[in-house]
């Protein structure tokens, strides 16, 4: 009796899925700096929107509902961008947003990673008040607690950023 060699499958079989490994800090920051710079022009047609709207004639006037509005419009504009995975600076940068299990964010998680995002801004946001800190002192605070939200990263075993565990979700490579 002879032996029959199986044939090769005539297509490739796919390999192990490869677990969900973070960017570098280096690729997620120049994404994160891109991001702010696409977001000068969100801003800039935002706020003039809002002005034309409200009839805001001086940029101190009605502060609090410009503020309000900024707020809203980016949180439309991430949570929009995230639930579709990805937002122009991220298409760039091949940086990819996924849940913790490495499925397409639903509109309710990429709102609260949104909402928890804010721990970029919010700490040094909180100090000036109480602190009555100069422009200038604000800004050295700022790009301090940035460094040093970045960096927190290397304490999480996976390399998130920990307001992304916070929300469960996870940055990934998209390539």
């Amino acid at each position: 009796m002879t032996q029959r060699v199986p044939a090769k499958p005539t297509h490739p079989v796919p390999p192990a899925a490869e677990p969900l490994a973070a960017p570098s800090l280096k690729r997620r920051m120049a994404c994160w700096l891109y991001e702010g710079m696409l977001l000068f022009g969100v801003v800039f047609i935002a706020g003039y929107l809002f002005g034309t709207l409200s009839q805001t004639r001086h940029a101190l006037d009605n502060r609090p509902g410009l503020q309000a509005f900024l707020f809203l419009i980016l949180g439309i504009y991430f949570t929009w961008f995230w639930h579709r995975g990805q937002t122009l600076a991220m298409k760039t940068w091949h940086v990819k947003v996924v849940s913790a299990q490495g499925l397409p964010l639903s509109q309710t998680r990429a709102l609260l990673r949104y909402l928890l995002s804010w721990m970029w801004f919010l700490p040094p946001l909180l100090l000036t008040i109480p602190l009555g800190l100069t422009p200038g002192s604000m800004g050295l605070l700022s790009f301090v607690w940035v460094l040093i939200w970045a960096l927190l990263s290397r304490f999480h075993p996976e390399r998130q950023f920990w307001h992304d565990a916070w929300a469960g979700t996870r940055l990934v490579s998209s390539k």
